[in-house]
């Protein structure tokens, strides 16, 4: 006798698969296709749960059957209320827009479900994952054969992983005895760095008073200059610097520090020097703006965000060592139902000994496909785009005498205030915060903030290659027309 189950079979039915994948393309290509101004449309969210518990079947004894009506609800609702990356109205966040084909391979890899640590489950992933290494250290300039790359999901688990393996290498009796030969770990890094990095201090039992926060000149860079005495400070604390972070392209602004600078300090006590490229490494593949991260070969880690400046879907990380062997020097386990005893050609693929993940989508197909079809060229001339974009939207801050600008853009983040004359020192943040809540309540554009130096300031990253120069003006007159209404509102008339 078979058993069979006929609502269960249903479920997997490749038909239904091939109806459900049609509905869905047919109405992301229609999304893709809208390039209006559009930004965040908030949702109260008692009101969405309730838009999405209305969508749930009430069936609990039986496989409920399929209602297309309630999947093309569904999708209706789960794109309407994220944040719309494709249209020229975003200028928001770090995450982009992805280029159509990734998400098709991405939309594969869920189906095929091949997770990507070790190669036999996961075999062209992990094959892609050497290749895209090799093909990227072309631009870093590590040699050929004796460097590493592993992906991880996302930049802060990254971070961590390479902070692990500098404590572990400057702390043998660490990870199997807690031993620190009597000095306290501590790690250096900027006064812009990512909450990532000070986080991961506290993972690894750091702490925050033992992160030497480096001073930085009025472009929000590190002050080599300042860095050998920062560290000769510490020592006298009985600090033990096991690994100096630099950043290219910080979260606050898009600041490059100097790597070359910055390397030598770090070399002349064999201290690690980690990068964190999260934002900005993409920015190798330009020939016009690879200089940015002069010295880089000289880090002895670099983290490289692909779902940023590389446009394919989150998350999507490289973490990349300069020594092979340093890739094995985060993690020490051992566990015979993953990690073979009699390693082979197939386990030298293997990630798995190197990540924190043991179970890891595959998420080089994206970035790999994209290369493998379009080459370097597709992610160079995007990035160069949206650079000279942002320099143009300072010059149009620039020129307007109702705007403080707060910096010259390095890559495509910049930073500004609304104030014109009349507004005083104390009521500056209070107002870009204000302003900024209500250009996201208006709709149409989607901007961030952040505090330079203690004061609010107006944020935007240009991700989308269809905004232009008009777009921005447009988002110009958004903030002059807000903040206008609000200084009016305050002032009573």
């Amino acid at each position: 006798m078979t058993l069979r189950n006929e609502s269960l079979t249903a479920a997997f039915d490749p038909r239904l698969f091939r109806e459900n994948s049609q509905a869905a393309v047919a109405h992301l290509e229609s999304h893709l296709s809208d390039l209006s101004v559009r930004g965040l449309e908030l949702t109260d969210p008692v009101v969405l749960s309730e838009a999405a518990r209305a969508l749930m079947t009430t069936e609990q004894e039986s496989v409920a059957p399929f209602d297309e009506k309630k999947l093309a609800a569904i999708l209706e609702l789960y794109v309407k209320t994220g944040i719309q990356v494709h249209s020229p109205g975003y200028m928001g966040r770090q995450f982009s827009g992805t280029v159509p084909l990734a998400g098709v391979i991405d939309f594969v890899s869920s189906v095929v479900n091949q997770p990507s640590s070790f190669y036999e489950a996961g075999q062209l992933p992990n094959v892609a994952e050497r290749i895209m290494a090799d093909e990227l250290n072309r631009f870093i300039g590590w040699e050929a054969g004796r460097f590493a790359m592993v992906t991880t999901s996302g930049g802060s688990l990254a971070n961590l992983t390479a902070l692990l393996a500098a404590r572990n290498r400057a702390f043998p009796g660490i990870w199997s005895r807690g031993e620190t030969g009597g000095a306290r770990p501590a790690i250096a890094v900027s006064e812009d760095v990512h909450y990532s990095v000070s986080r991961a201090a506290g993972v690894l039992g750091v702490g925050e008073a033992q992160i030497v926060r480096l001073p930085v000149n009025r472009s929000r860079q590190i002050r080599a200059d300042r860095v050998r005495g920062a560290l000769a400070a510490a020592r006298d604390r009985n600090l033990k610097v096991f690994c100096l972070v630099a950043s290219a392209g910080t979260t606050e602004i898009g600041a490059f520090d100097p790597i070359d600078e910055l390397a030598d300090v770090a070399a002349e006590d064999g201290t690690w020097l980690h990068v964190d490229g999260a934002h900005g490494a993409s920015l190798l593949v330009s020939d016009r703006l690879r200089r940015k991260l002069r010295g880089v070969e000289k880090a002895d880690s670099l983290t490289w965000d692909a779902h940023k400046m590389m446009f394919v879907p989150a998350p999507c990380t490289l973490l990349f060592y300069r020594q092979a062997h340093a890739a094995l020097g985060a993690f020490r386990q051992r566990a015979s139902y993953v990690f073979d005893e009699e390693p082979d050609a197939y386990h030298g693929f293997d990630g798995g000994d190197k990540n924190f993940e043991c179970t890891k989508r595959p998420m080089i197909m994206p970035l790999w496909t994209l290369w493998a079809m379009y080459g370097r060229a597709l992610f160079a001339e995007k990035i160069e785009y949206l650079c000279r974009l942002t320099q143009e939207a300072h010059r149009i801050i620039s020129d307007d005498p109702d705007f403080e600008t707060l910096h010259f853009p390095e890559a495509n983040i910049l930073c500004f205030r609304y104030r014109p004359d009349g507004v005083g020192d104390d009521h500056v943040h209070r107002l870009q915060l204000q302003i900024r809540n209500q250009v996201r309540v208006g709709g149409r554009f989607f901007i961030s903030k952040v505090n330079i130096e203690g004061v609010a300031a107006l944020r935007v990253v240009l991700m989308n290659h269809q905004i232009n120069g008009e777009h921005f003006r447009m988002l110009v007159d958004e903030i002059k027309r807000v903040g206008a209404h609000l200084l009016t509102k305050r002032s009573g008339r």
